[in-house]
């Protein structure tokens, strides 16, 4: 009787979850890059972007190498290259400096992971309104993997 009022609760909790951290599991397990947070302070044109990552990284052979901002029509605004594995830092966050967007510029902000690429989840929106969870389309401005700037050699 124990053993099935156990899988009661765990489905009924299964059931009543959002979503979101079902959604990031499922991302961990494909090895997406999720971005959970961005906060961002500065002014117009030096804009300072703080990027919180969860990422299924287990080392040199599998972890996010960057994050970025991209326009609403595709174009690379900026990339913050990751040196290496966050294995024993999730998440974690890491800043880029000098963004130069107005405050209600919409963008995108996604993670890329060096073996699996883009997937996981994406936030849009602006300094001015903040920013929200999003799907885009998996091919939405997929030609920027191969933009500069690359990451170098992992150094874990």
């Amino acid at each position: 009787m124990k053993v099935m009022y156990s899988l009661f609760l765990t489905l009924l909790l299964i059931s009543c979850s959002d979503g979101s951290d079902e959604s990031r599991m499922q991302n961990d397990q494909k090895g997406f890059a999720d971005v959970i947070e961005v906060e961002v302070n500065g002014r117009a044109g030096a804009y300072r972007f703080a990027v919180t990552i969860s990422s299924p990284d287990t080392g040199c052979d599998q972890y996010a190498d960057w994050w970025e901002i991209i326009s609403e029509n595709g174009e690379l605004i900026h990339r913050r290259i990751l040196l290496h594995s966050h294995v024993d830092e999730q998440p974690f966050t890491r800043t880029g400096v000098g963004i130069d967007i107005t405050e209600n510029q919409v963008v995108y902000i996604r993670a890329h992971m060096n073996n699996t690429g883009y997937g996981g989840q994406v936030l849009k929106g602006s300094v001015k309104n903040g920013f929200e969870i999003v799907e885009i389309d998996e091919g939405f401005a997929s030609e920027l993997e191969n933009a500069e700037p690359q990451p170098g050699n992992c150094a874990f």
